[in-house]
């Protein structure tokens, strides 16, 4: 069967050769363990339940994950297999199943996820997704936790080689909000459904970053989703020929943060600046797999 799981559309059997995503159709995990560092309503105390996949439909100069999104490292599992990963993960005391960078999965994924699972389950996503695919998850999955990246498709092309992005990411992100509504949390405040939208603040990309929060204080209302503001951008060497090649600073930090308040968004979450540290990436060394 010819792929079409992601706005890609490579239309490659991948029974036989790989696509943009470097990927065969069995899903291939890079590490499985709880994990302390998504928001606080995901992580709470004991961890979310994060199983990372390996490759991915985008490709981001300045990916945090590059040695599994790109380098391919991990190890193939069958569904059945995912199904008892998640279970393991579960017995150790995880809030959720945390599905990380599983797009190019969607179709197996979908599979594992019936029986619904005891906690509820983590889509977490770089925003370019295919309608088509999410509705494969349509009750399957309680809890969206999805970027939006840009609202500049030519900064989404240079960074992510990702073409009509912003269109692809926001009819994702209303298709996400159409399957769970407003997110619901429990009485010690852990997330029990919801979309949790992120956006990254890139040096030099103010404008970017105005414009994507526009977008979300225009389409949504107080009380209907968690808007997630990071600056944990580190550069990783692998990208260097401009703005990317260094760290935020703090003028240009302030000024978005500011931008942000007077928008009126006050569901979510904001990093500190001193959160861009490199100890976020966890270890892929098969852990739980």
């Amino acid at each position: 069967m010819v792929c079409s799981d992601c706005p890609r559309l490579c239309g490659v059997d991948r029974a036989k050769q790989h696509g943009f995503c470097r990927m065969g159709e069995l899903p291939v995990v890079a590490r499985a363990a709880l994990h302390y560092w998504e928001e606080p309503p995901i992580s709470g105390s004991s961890g979310s339940g994060a199983v990372f996949f390996s490759g991915c439909n985008m490709q981001c100069v300045y990916c945090q994950n590059r040695e599994i999104s790109r380098g391919g490292k991990g190890k193939e599992v069958t569904v059945d297999r995912l199904r008892e990963i998640y279970g393991e993960l579960i017995a150790q005391g995880a809030h959720n199943i945390n599905l990380v960078t599983g797009s190019h999965f969607v179709r197996p994924i979908a599979q594992s996820l019936s029986p619904a699972l005891p906690v509820p389950v983590v889509w977490n996503c770089g925003g370019y997704e295919r309608l088509e695919s999410l509705r494969l998850l349509d009750g399957k999955v309680q809890i969206y936790l999805p970027d939006l990246k840009y609202a500049d498709n030519a900064l989404a092309v240079k960074y992510s080689s990702a073409p009509g992005y912003f269109e692809t990411a926001t009819a994702a992100v209303r298709e996400m909000f159409r399957q769970v509504g407003p997110y619901k949390t429990d009485e010690d405040g852990l997330l029990k459904s919801g979309v949790v939208l992120r956006h990254l603040l890139l040096p030099g990309c103010l404008d970017n970053t105005k414009k994507v929060i526009d977008w979300v204080s225009s389409n949504f209302a107080p009380g209907d989703i968690l808007f997630s503001f990071m600056s944990q951008y580190t550069p990783n060497g692998a990208y260097s020929a401009d703005e990317l090649g260094r760290r935020l600073t703090q003028e240009e930090y302030d000024e978005a943060a500011d931008y942000l308040f007077a928008a009126g968004i006050e569901d979510g979450f904001m990093q500190e600046l001193s959160s861009a540290k490199e100890e976020y990436v966890p270890p892929f060394d098969l852990t739980g797999v």
